[in-house]
């Protein structure tokens, strides 16, 4: 039976690449078998899948293959890399959603890196330099994640971001409105993806992807573009586990007086003694706190 990977998925169908010398013309349109949907199972993009054709030329996913990873929000099974996009403005940065966007990869076990797009705006004074986008940046650098500064306009750091996206498949997700599709477009030129302008109104972009699709990066290497998001759940991440996922909380963690300590108010707790110390920085601790109430109140409702 043939093999290949979902390259995209769209209104029920998935289409398949197949395995070797393929070109983008040879996708297969494959509907998914019915036993995945009794065993509330659903394909996703990125997927490896064995199909069989159909007297059609179309064809039926008949088994998945076993995932490394597998992302809810946005639905992408096999990647590698996280590149969370937010802007330096316009509009603001949320750190609640940056946060909220790293527990998820890191629940994930995803490498992940930081770009902040719109640098433009910050050279050219649109934006003073006291906005506080150096205090960010200090502070994600400082835990371990790898930052990178783009402005699709004068075309800077798009040549760091293609080398980190090499051989592997990646997925692009941030705040709305960022330039996410601009700075698609401007590593793959070709792609010309629908943007749109801020409403500056809501102060967020209106959403411009309707579906999820691995796009093909030269040489080698594959990237998801996928929808914008404005929240994310904590489904699939348990109260006991959301510390583990804000790295600086770790070595803390192990040295708390009482084992699954979620510090909150339990004595000789390591992290707030850490947050006191400014070791750890209190917008960080204060969202986890935040998303520990979240968490709790969803699996209450659930």
């Amino acid at each position: 039976m043939p093999q290949g990977m979902i390259v995209k998925a769209l209104s029920g169908y998935y289409y398949v690449l197949p395995d070797g010398p393929a070109r983008e013309g040879d996708r297969i349109q494959c509907r998914a078998r019915g036993i995945f949907k009794k065993r509330n199972i659903s394909p996703l993009v990125g997927d490896r899948v064995v199909y069989g054709l159909t007297e059609n030329g179309e064809g039926t996913i008949d088994e998945i293959l076993p995932r490394s990873t597998e992302l809810i929000r946005p639905p992408v099974a096999n990647v590698e890399l996280a590149i969370l996009v937010f802007s330096v403005a316009e509009p603001a940065i949320s750190l609640p959603l940056l946060d909220k966007f790293l527990v998820h990869t890191e629940s994930a076990g995803l490498e992940t890196v930081l770009v902040f797009t719109k640098h433009d705006l910050l050279a050219a004074g649109t934006v003073h330099s006291d906005s506080g986008f150096g205090d960010i940046r200090s502070l994600y650098e400082s835990i371990g994640y790898p930052i990178v500064t783009t402005s699709a306009l004068a075309g800077s750091g798009l040549e760091e971001i293609r080398t980190r996206l090499q051989g592997r498949i990646s997925v692009f997700a941030g705040q709305s409105g960022v330039g996410k599709s601009s700075l698609l477009n401007a590593l793959v030129p070709e792609l010309r993806l629908e943007t749109s302008e801020i409403s500056h109104r809501l102060g967020r972009g209106r959403h411009t992807t309707r579906h999820v699709e691995l796009i093909a990066l030269e040489p080698d290497g594959w990237v998801a573009d996928t929808p914008g998001f404005s929240q994310l759940d904590f489904m699939n991440v348990e109260a006991e586990q959301l510390a583990d996922c804000f790295r600086e909380f770790r070595s803390y963690s192990e040295g708390c007086r009482f084992r699954g300590c979620l510090h909150q108010h339990e004595p000789g707790c390591k992290v707030r003694e850490a947050v006191d110390a400014d070791e750890i920085a209190s917008t960080r601790y204060n969202h986890y706190l935040t998303f520990l109430t979240e968490i709790r109140d969803k699996k209450r409702r659930y």
